[in-house]
């Protein structure tokens, strides 16, 4: 038999072991289920969403709150249908200008090669003009509309999670611990919806007036790439860059896009966002990172979307225990170095 003192001390590590366990046990559960789980966690975030909104409806202008958890979830559906309207129209267009495209190109590199040659640089010109001609265009249209037509699928099942979802919302009352994080998710989710609508509805603006193709889609990539905290907004300003040099070449096209997308993004993440959500979801940045490259390699890119609503709820429940209060204390970065 072990010493009473040597039991005490070996408490903590025998925490931290079954605790790692149970982390790696739910992270193979969170893989395995994937395809049912996602859906699942997603239609529970719309049907937060929509609770707050109902309940404003039914506060502001005395709907139902049945009628008004129906209403948030058509909207919802509305959004999701245009954004695939938007999809389709310019996956067309891009078929239709593929020829176009791969012309193009090959004038970028005929000018490419000529460059290099004034200063000394020999490039192999056929290799370049085969690897070329062998680009995967047609394989990523296609590609793309399975994308499409899995989000469709998806778009079936989350539909059916929150009908399932929705009947058991018979009135707004809620624990208050439930409440409390519908409360904080909702509020944050509704503050993205508004500033990547903002960011997409911008960014058309700024890529149609100056003509640029494929400007629909990449409004609305920038509303999904939106949700990806630091990393999103980043990739979204700089995805036009190659269909305008494809476009128009190294001229101001491309000078006068990046630098209204960068300012676009700027203000509305680093002014508007912060002014609205405040300390948003109490997260450490490194944390986010952390938690973003964590999700992704779970759940993909749908993980890193809701990297941030997933991992406030972790904290949160988290600071229940006293036991894992600790833990959620390093999410919130109340341990960072100095």
């Amino acid at each position: 038999m072990f010493p009473k003192n040597s039991l005490e001390k070996l408490a903590p590590i025998n925490t931290a072991c079954l605790m790692i366990l149970a982390a790696s046990a739910a992270t193979w559960v969170l893989v395995y289920t994937k395809t049912v789980l996602m859906p699942f966690v997603i239609a529970l975030f719309i049907s937060m969403v929509a609770g707050t909104l109902a309940g404003w409806l039914k506060q502001k202008w005395k709907v139902p709150y049945g009628l008004g958890l129906v209403l948030s979830f058509i909207a919802f559906l509305a959004i999701i249908a245009l954004s695939v309207l938007f999809i389709s129209g310019s996956i067309e267009s891009f078929v239709a200008g593929a020829d176009i495209y791969a012309e193009r190109l090959n004038d970028t590199l005929d000018w490419l090669l000529l460059e290099a040659q004034k200063y000394g640089i020999n490039m192999n010109a056929q290799f370049l003009a085969d690897t070329v001609d062998k680009l995967p265009v047609f394989n990523m249209v296609k590609s793309v509309g399975s994308t499409l037509v899995s989000i469709l699928t998806n778009l079936m099942l989350i539909t059916l999670f929150v009908i399932f979802i929705f009947m058991g919302k018979a009135s707004a009352e809620k624990p208050s611990f439930v409440g409390n994080i519908q409360k904080q998710i909702s509020f944050y989710l509704l503050i993205k919806i508004f500033v990547s609508l903002l960011a997409a509805g911008f960014t058309w603006i700024v890529l149609a007036s100056v003509k640029t193709e494929l400007a629909s889609m990449l409004a609305v990539l920038t509303f999904v790439l939106n949700f990806i905290p630091n990393i999103g907004p980043f990739i979204s300003t700089m995805l036009p860059m190659p269909v305008l040099f494809l476009q128009y070449g190294l001229d101001w096209h491309i000078l006068l896009a990046l630098i209204l997308l960068t300012t676009i993004h700027f203000i509305i993440g680093n002014i508007l966002e912060t002014k609205w959500l405040g300390k948003g979801m109490d997260l450490d940045p490194l944390v986010v990172i952390a938690c973003l490259i964590f999700w992704a390699l779970v759940w993909g890119i749908m993980g890193a979307l809701l990297a941030v609503p997933m991992t406030a709820i972790v904290k949160m429940v988290l600071e229940r225990n006293e036991t894992t209060k600790p833990l959620a204390d390093l999410l919130g970065g109340k341990y960072a170095f100095k």
